[in-house]
């Protein structure tokens, strides 16, 4: 029973043998080996990303935040102290320049001088009237009294009247030459005195006026400070007045960009609350920079003919200090490589490393300025790090 047994195992080993070298015959058959030359003959590409180098027009610029403020604007205080007596404006209501009372004070007291400097005036117009009769007369009883003097004359001359009586004569005569200038300055006096009231009665007349106070501008009252009853004061306000007609942009610039920004050519581009108010040119540029702050003013003007705007309103201000056009490629297709920038192009499946030097970036596109690139070029965008000069790559999708 063992010699059979044995036998059977023998048999089974020698069976799987044979059969594993059919097998291993057959494979050898079937698959052929691939020859060294050709497997080091196929190179893997890398997947990359592209897309086409354009021409751009690129801005260089300042990104800051201003604010809206009114053009014109005034704020109104009283000429003369006194009570306020009344206001004929509230806030929000418009009003037209020169035309639209916004309040008045106290009145009376100049009223009461106004009446007693024209008392005055009347006086002083009476005393010349008095001062110009005075000198009618005075020059008649002198016109006698020179006739009287003139005959004397003669007679003395003749020896028909003596010294005495000559004398007598000739001082009256002389008299009245002296009340004749008395008259007449009586008469400048008058006259001073009439040029006196007069003034003085118009500069009352002008208080008076003061105490209701006009509009100096058309435009809105934006703000009222005082209430009817308080003390008004001259330099204190009362009310301001805004013109919504004409809104401009103030924002201050770093002092490095002042010999950058000229007035009148400068162009600065404005966002309020999200929209787009276009491009305006600056008109004011201030003569001084902030010694703090070292920032220095800039103003630009915007036609507000629908108030759509307001005063007060942040915005958004860019600063345009230069603008040019350039070959532009996307910023994530730069790379620093052996302490020089390189974009990749694409051409005839192979990737060639292109030296560029950076210029300026604008909404994630870089100028680069390059002799070996040329627009519609296909730059690698994604993929480049893994790539070298001449190495393969599979576009896989690509932007023109």
């Amino acid at each position: 029973m063992k010699e059979v047994k044995v036998k059977q195992i023998i048999i089974l080993v020698i069976a799987i043998a044979a059969t594993v070298l059919i097998t291993l015959y057959f494979a050898k058959k079937i698959i052929k080996p691939v020859p060294v030359e050709t497997v080091q003959a196929v190179e893997p590409k890398t997947a990359v990303v592209v897309t086409a180098v354009k021409t751009r027009t690129f801005e260089r610029y300042v990104e800051i935040q201003g604010n809206l403020e009114s053009k014109n604007f005034a704020v109104v205080s009283p000429r003369i102290m006194g009570t306020i007596e009344k206001f004929f404006v509230d806030e929000g209501n418009t009003v037209v320049a020169n035309e639209s009372k916004l309040f008045v004070t106290d009145s009376a007291a100049l009223g009461q001088t106004v009446e007693i400097r024209r008392k005055l005036l009347d006086i002083a117009n009476s005393t010349k009237k008095q001062a110009v009769a005075n000198l009618e007369k005075i020059q008649t009883d002198f016109n006698k009294v020179e006739l009287d003097y003139n005959r004397f004359k003669r007679l003395y001359e003749k020896g028909a009247v003596t010294a005495d009586a000559f004398e007598r004569q000739e001082s009256q005569y002389k008299q009245l030459q002296a009340a004749i200038k008395s008259a007449n300055a009586n008469i400048e006096l008058a006259e001073s005195n009439i040029r006196k009231s007069e003034a003085d009665l118009a500069i009352s007349e002008k208080d008076l006026a003061d105490t209701v106070i006009y509009a100096p501008i058309s435009g809105k009252i934006s703000r009222r400070f005082q209430e009817p009853g308080e003390m008004g004061r001259p330099g204190e306000s009362a009310v301001r007045i805004d013109d919504p007609n004409q809104i401009e942009v103030s924002a201050y610039i770093p002092a490095q960009y002042y010999a950058e920004v000229t007035e009148g050519q400068t162009k600065m581009r404005v966002g309020v609350s999200g929209r787009d108010m276009n491009e305006h040119t600056i008109y004011y540029k201030s003569p001084t920079i902030n010694s703090k702050l070292r920032t220095f003013e800039v103003k630009s003007l915007l036609e507000n003919p629908l108030h759509t705007i307001a005063a007060g309103t942040m915005a958004e201000v860019r600063v345009i200090l230069e603008t040019k056009d350039g070959l532009a490629v996307p910023t994530e297709a730069i790379q620093s490589r052996d302490n020089q920038f390189i974009v990749f192009i694409v051409s005839g499946e192979k990737a060639h490393k292109v030296p560029i030097k950076k210029g300026i970036e604008n909404d994630g596109w870089m100028e680069v300025i390059s002799s070996e690139l040329r627009e519609q070029d296909m730059v690698v965008t994604m993929g480049q790090n893994m790539l070298d000069e001449g190495k393969a790559v599979s576009i896989q999708k690509g932007n023109k």
